[in-house]
């Protein structure tokens, strides 16, 4: 595929079919990926035996936890009679001396991955696994048997600081990624980085400057650092980047776009595609477009998704190159499929997803104890004030009736809300439009003469089909995402691909 047929591509669902039904072999120039895992889990529960009998394994949105069931033994066992190398004989012997835990269903999943994962890689490529101390161990042994020992260039820690946790132990603050190439090919791309030399040296030979420099494949690349007099400090393997500030994150486990910008300008040339098989709230997806790289995402969640698609368009506005979404569902049937979907959580999914179709940003990130009657909400302004005025969400896949309209107006009420919406998957009743029309219209003191439904039945159809959408003020851009920094590329493209 020659470059001006490419399309940045966004995919929903779980990785490992994706790379195999739609990455070709050596088509992919850079690899990030950092994995959801547990590491907040108590250490020894990681190692407790299971039982076995637990239905299929799911990654949610912000759980990054994988436990060992029925889903982990039937990978085990396609790894042990299918995989290439000695790795078949690794898995055994990891099984063997782990035991069958969730720490073992982590490595057996990601086996399968990596082995994938090295198939899409050019041989001019890299990757970089990002993972913390719990697990870097186990994962250099996965990555040495599919990579090879002798492809290993750099164990990077990755340092930063934190506020204190725990007692009676050093204060824990670095995570650790493995760079691998997928050769020894001397054509491989990496672009020489360079750091602050040390005060002592600065003030005895000066400072250095910023020019332009050069990969191993001749190719120019920006923002690098060439010494003076000869005296350059190459960038070593311990990276002092801070972590994400609370206020500002998106993804619990979100990192800082500075660690995913040395990543991307070391192992990577404007227009190589890069590649993130976990890509959560998307820093390397927004980081590669900043960078003029192409890129594809995956994400098994369609919160995340939704949240990509939002920070893609924060960040870039008309300037976003165009990219395609796949793997959501295009039409009612596929919708109900999804809802339906109960080995895959699909009701939490489907309202995830519908939640996306009026941008509204999801009232809970877990479903964990009561449920409030709220699943998302959108933020607006109306006015000079600086305070936002808000809209809840409901959404519901099943049967639905007037009571829930009514339901609706009281969480309204309790929330404070000018706006209620309703989105259904099954067609409304006559009693509920009725309901809905009772509540009336809000009206902005600045704009007497626009009015607003207060409750607004929404239908998958109508939301899929392009007929309808939120009706509410849309005087000032929505508040409901936290904006991610303004960033300029090349192309244009409407919101959503």
């Amino acid at each position: 595929m020659t470059a001006p047929e490419w399309q940045n591509k966004l995919y929903f669902g779980d990785n490992l079919p994706i790379m195999r039904e739609h990455i070709a072999d050596a088509s992919v120039d850079l690899i990030y990926l950092d994995p959801p895992f547990n590491s907040n889990a108590n250490y020894n529960v990681l190692f407790q035996e299971k039982s076995g009998q637990q239905s299929a394994a799911q990654i949610m949105a912000f759980e990054d936890t994988w436990h060992w069931d029925a889903g982990s033994e039937l990978a085990y066992r396609e790894i042990v009679t299918n995989a290439p190398g000695k790795l078949p004989e690794l898995l055994q012997a990891m099984r063997s001396f782990l035991g069958d835990n969730d720490m073992m269903a982590y490595i057996t999943m990601m086996a399968q991955r990596i082995v994938e994962l090295r198939r899409v890689l050019k041989e001019s490529g890299s990757i970089y696994l990002h993972c913390d101390p719990t697990a870097s161990h186990y994962l250099k042994l996965l990555m040495d048997s599919v990579f090879g020992n002798r492809n290993f260039r750099n164990e990077i820690i990755w340092h930063y600081r934190k506020w204190p946790t725990g007692k009676f132990t050093f204060q824990r603050n670095h995570d650790i990624i493995l760079f691998y190439s997928r050769s020894r090919n001397r054509d491989r791309v990496f672009n020489q980085l360079y750091m602050e030399r040390a005060p002592s040296t600065l003030k005895r030979f000066g400072t250095a400057r910023i020019v332009s420099g050069h990969s191993e494949t001749g190719q120019r690349t920006p923002s690098q650092v060439e010494p003076e007099d000869s005296i350059g400090v190459r960038q070593d393997d311990v990276w002092e980047i801070g972590r994400v500030p609370p206020i500002k994150q998106l993804f619990p486990t979100q990192k800082p776009d500075a660690l995913l910008e040395r990543i991307i300008n070391a192992s990577s040339n404007e227009g190589d595609i890069v590649l993130d098989p976990f890509c959560g709230c998307g820093t390397a997806i927004v980081t590669a477009e900043h960078l003029k790289r192409r890129w594809i995402g995956i994400d098994v969640t369609h919160l995340a998704i939704t949240l990509i698609r939002h920070r893609l368009y924060d960040a870039f506005k008309g300037e976003l190159r165009p990219y395609e979404v796949l793997g959501q569902p295009q039409d009612v049937a596929s919708a109900q499929a999804l809802a339906t979907d109960s080995e895959n959580n699909g009701r939490y999914q489907f309202e995830w997803w519908a939640l996306g179709l009026v941008d509204a940003r999801p009232a809970q990130d877990r479903k964990k104890g009561a449920d409030s009657g709220i699943d998302g909400y959108i933020n607006f302004f109306d006015d000079n004030s600086g305070k936002a005025k808000r809209i809840v969400a409901q959404v519901k896949s099943g049967h639905v009736n007037r009571g829930q309209i009514a339901t609706l107006k009281g969480d309204m009420e309790r929330e404070k809300a000018e706006i209620g919406l309703f989105i259904t998957l099954q067609e409304p009743t006559r009693p509920m439009f009725a309901e809905a029309t009772a509540a009336g219209f809000y009206t902005p003191e600045h704009y007497p003469d626009n009015h607003y439904p207060r409750i607004q039945i929404l239908t998958i159809g109508e939301l899929l089909a392009g007929g309808r959408r939120a009706e509410y003020p849309r005087l000032a851009p929505e508040a409901t995402f936290r904006r991610a920094p303004r960033r300029r590329s090349g192309g244009a493209q409407s919101r959503f691909a």
